[in-house]
């Protein structure tokens, strides 16, 4: 078992490592990576109004090769093509709202029919994989040090531990400045780098993260009693009305890019995978894509 857990700047070639005969090939079986995933990301975890699981590919295909990416991208789908996987997870769903059609004259449609006509199969773990333990949020919490970490809202279908978005403690009090640096320094490098709203000599401690958008949680950072919140795609109303119901301007807010927040999860996804496959004796290469799926390219500022 290799996993590659390189990032979007850096690329290294996977190893495979032997294992019992799961096919006529000796891969196992796409079913066998349906199950692993369920045992690690339940699809009982998302939410009502998400879209996860299997979007394409035969659970009866062997599977030798996996990338985890963020988006379902059209580079994406071709560095994967490329390098050979025959199974993609993605963070984001490909087919979230409805499509009338898969034409490939359409985006939508290219992205299924290289798919299929590829022979690559294209699985979502979206909010199932924010709820769960070890989950995209989890993964942030941790890169920053957090401690004693719970969720911010506990999953319906789930452990006390299980939920979306993360508040726990740092070890130590930093800067408002400091810590936004220190968020700075765990992400991979995007145009939009990191926004910070607050005094920059304020003590923080208490910290509330959410990876990908998290304006939906405001009540329950301010319920949390969070020194600052981190998360992305912050809004210009709900942030502005963040500050204005803030006590004391607490709880300060960092404003970070979407695909960033969640790029983190992917090293540990992989990994946790691969050590779930391999416990159950089976032979796969796994990668982390090098995509960028960031959506923007420069950014202008005053000064």
């Amino acid at each position: 078992m290799d996993t590659d857990v390189t990032g979007p700047d850096e690329h290294d070639g996977g190893a495979s490592a032997g294992g019992p005969a799961d096919t006529a090939d000796g891969a196992p079986t796409l079913g066998d990576l349906l199950l692993a995933v369920e045992e690690l990301w339940p699809e009982s975890l998302a939410e009502n109004w998400d879209e996860v699981g299997l979007v394409a590919g035969h659970p009866s295909a062997p599977v030798n090769k996996v990338m985890f990416a963020v988006d379902p991208t059209l580079e994406v789908i071709e560095e994967a093509i490329e390098w050979g996987a025959e199974l993609l997870i993605t963070h984001h769903p490909l087919l979230l709202k409805g499509v009338t059609t898969v034409a490939a004259t359409t985006p939508k449609g290219r992205a299924v029919h290289r798919l299929i006509e590829s022979g690559t199969a294209l699985l979502t773990v979206h909010t199932n994989g924010d709820s769960a333990v070890g989950g995209v949020s989890d993964v942030l919490a941790d890169a920053l040090g957090l401690q004693d970490v719970a969720p911010l809202t506990v999953a319906a279908n789930g452990l006390p531990e299980e939920g979306i978005g993360r508040v726990g403690d740092l070890a130590d009090a930093m800067s408002l400045g400091d810590f936004a640096a220190k968020v700075f320094g765990i992400l991979p490098s995007v145009a939009g780098g990191v926004r910070v709203s607050g005094d920059k000599d304020g003590l923080v401690r208490r910290i509330a993260v959410c990876g990908g958008a998290g304006d939906s949680l405001f009540n329950e950072v301010s319920a949390s009693n969070a020194d600052v919140y981190v998360t992305a795609d912050l809004r210009h109303h709900p942030a502005s009305e963040a500050r204005e119901a803030a006590l004391d301007g607490r709880p300060y807010l960092v404003d970070v890019s979407h695909f960033a927040s969640e790029w983190l999860w992917l090293p540990a996804a992989a990994a946790a995978l691969g050590n779930v496959l391999a416990d159950q004796g089976h032979d796969v290469e796994i990668q982390v894509s090098t995509t960028n799926s960031d959506p923007w390219d420069f950014i202008l500022t005053p000064g």
